[in-house]
């Protein structure tokens, strides 16, 4: 158990978790898109109202920062600032290496805080919280449960679309290529790729429509205060250079779009939308394909498909990544 002289806990701000992440010589380790300082300003000014915010940092006696715990409070239960339905999954930001001894140091403050319930979701196998609260969940005397809620998937993508295409079973790669074919057969095809901010956000409404119109539960989802939610977001990512947004276009008709976040070496497939009537030339799956082949051009190393477990996901080679709750009751 680490010394409590040897670290300093602190409350943070979201200006002071940036100036953490623009920092070209911390060592914290920023990998999940979900936690960037712009997504938690977002979110919180979206949906935070009643909640009581608890961004902390953890310093060693050293002066390294070590950790940070984007977290909210809800009485004498903590958990992550972010929710489900727009968070596709989170996690502590931390130096590696430190993962074991930042969470034991978190979880004595908020012991210490009144905290009696952790309730961290969703979390990826590979993440700080599955990893570290496993090896110390029995010296802390606590009740500790983790159970799988739900999957993301992901794909690693190769150095060229022919490799990706031969990547793909027999039987995908002929279903891609025919639908292709049978694409530039029938309109003339446009593939749009918007990474400027005030191009993007010209084009966020023609983007929205196509949401809305793919599927009733898209509509029933995309209500205003969801919409506010995606104009903002799509606002401080834009600036960020961060986010892309895509159109498939046939015959000049927005048929289809994705909104994707390229961060690092990886390509996040957000949301997407497509034209019901263009539906029998598969214009939402082909709109996916040609984000993919975009990606690859790019030199991404990875095309997360993010939550949920739909058909077209693994069709188009994803390999799945359980997301688990885990739980813990403090003693």
């Amino acid at each position: 158990m680490p010394s409590k002289e040897a670290y300093t806990v602190t409350v943070e701000t979201f200006e002071s978790i940036t100036s953490y992440w623009l920092n070209p010589v911390s060592s914290l380790n920023w990998d999940c898109l979900f936690v960037l300082p712009a997504w938690l300003r977002v979110w919180w000014d979206s949906f935070g109202g009643g909640l009581t915010p608890f961004l902390c940092s953890v310093t060693h006696r050293s002066g390294e920062l070590i950790g940070i715990a984007p977290l909210v409070l809800h009485g004498d239960r903590t958990s992550f600032m972010g929710s489900p339905d727009v968070c596709d999954y989170l996690d502590f930001i931390v130096a590696p290496g430190r993962e074991t001894e930042f969470l034991r140091v978190l979880i004595e403050y908020l012991k210490q805080q009144g905290v009696t319930h952790l309730d961290w979701q969703h979390v990826r196998q590979d993440s700080t919280v599955l990893t570290a609260l496993t090896h110390i969940a029995k010296s802390l005397e606590c009740e500790f449960s983790c159970r799988q809620e739900d999957v993301s998937l992901e794909l690693d993508l190769p150095a060229t679309w022919e490799e990706f295409l031969l990547s793909l079973t027999g039987k995908e790669r002929h279903e891609v290529r025919r639908k292709l074919r049978r694409l530039d057969e029938a309109a003339s095809i446009q593939f749009r790729f918007l990474e400027d901010t005030q191009e993007i956000l010209s084009a966020l409404d023609a983007f929205l429509l196509l949401f809305r119109m793919s599927r009733p539960e898209k509509a029933a989802f995309m209500t205003p205060r969801m919409t506010a939610f995606f104009r903002a977001l799509a606002e401080a990512m834009a600036e960020l250079k961060i986010l892309k947004l895509s159109f498939l276009d046939l015959d000049g008709t927005p048929a289809a779009a994705a909104l994707c976040f390229d961060y690092g070496s990886t390509t996040y497939l957000y949301n997407s939308g497509h034209e019901p009537r263009f539906r029998p030339l598969s214009a939402g799956l082909l709109g996916k394909v040609f984000s993919i082949r975009e990606s690859i051009r790019r030199g991404r190393k990875k095309y997360d498909f993010l939550k949920g477990a739909e058909t077209y996901k693994y069709r188009l080679g994803g390999r799945a990544v359980p997301l688990y709750r885990c739980q813990v009751e403090l003693r």
